[in-house]
């Protein structure tokens, strides 16, 4: 698996292809925005019609990252499912496979605006975690902590090459608060240039975009620091 290794508040971090986050010192992965049951939330509700498919997708993406990356541990920032207490109409397959990742496994749950209570499954419900020096919520704080780590905008980059343009989902990160990519399959995102998102980040700011090999680039959006 290409990863891309980078420091934050002096941790050695990896950036891994599918955007989680691992941190080897603790063996901790980390994802965001997992969006689990959009596909069936939109079905229910009446909203656009997705493939069937996602969740499906989205844990065997989850399954394949954590045996390569052996975590012992998972946190899962927020927004984990689309809708409150939607996992209670997930695929029986589907709830059975998130079961068996989370067997023997120190899993924590933080709510998100999607899904601001506990969830009806195994693990830890928190509405932030703190180890070491990062500190893990859902959605950015206006003033942050020093390092804070966080997801819900689903940010995107471009990057220009030879005369062609690649979009893809990316990691955000600056000298205090790193912003996680949309997990989930068929989540959409918010191209880093947005407003919302240069408000947040300093001009030093880098972008690490996902794919089969990530890259690091100036963040689209803010000029560096001369």
């Amino acid at each position: 698996m290409n990863v891309l290794e980078f420091s934050f508040r002096s941790e050695t971090l990896h950036a891994l292809p599918s955007g989680a986050l691992y941190w080897p010192a603790q063996t901790l992965m980390v994802v965001s925005d997992l969006h689990l049951g959009k596909s069936a939330r939109a079905a229910r509700f009446g909203g656009a019609q997705l493939p069937p498919y996602e969740t499906t997708e989205t844990l065997t993406r989850l399954s394949t990252d954590l045996a390569a990356t052996k975590a012992r541990s998972v946190i899962c920032l927020g927004d984990s499912f689309d809708a409150p207490m939607l996992q209670s109409v997930l695929p029986e397959a589907d709830l059975l496979t998130l079961t068996t990742l989370q067997a023997g496994l120190d899993w924590t749950w933080i709510e998100g605006n999607h899904d601001p209570g506990p969830v009806q499954l195994g693990g830890t419900h928190r509405r932030s975690i703190t180890i070491g020096a990062l500190h893990f919520r859902h959605i950015a704080e206006p003033t942050p902590t020093p390092g804070e780590v966080t997801g819900h905008y689903h940010p995107k980059a471009t990057l220009s090459l030879r005369g062609r343009s690649l979009t893809r989902p990316c990691f955000l990160f600056d000298e205090t608060r790193l912003i996680l990519p949309a997990y989930g399959a068929f989540t959409g995102g918010l191209h880093s240039r947005n407003p919302a998102l240069t408000r947040l980040m300093t001009p030093n700011a880098q972008a690490i975009l996902t794919g089969p090999k990530p890259c690091k680039i100036p963040m689209p959006g803010r000029a560096p620091l001369s």
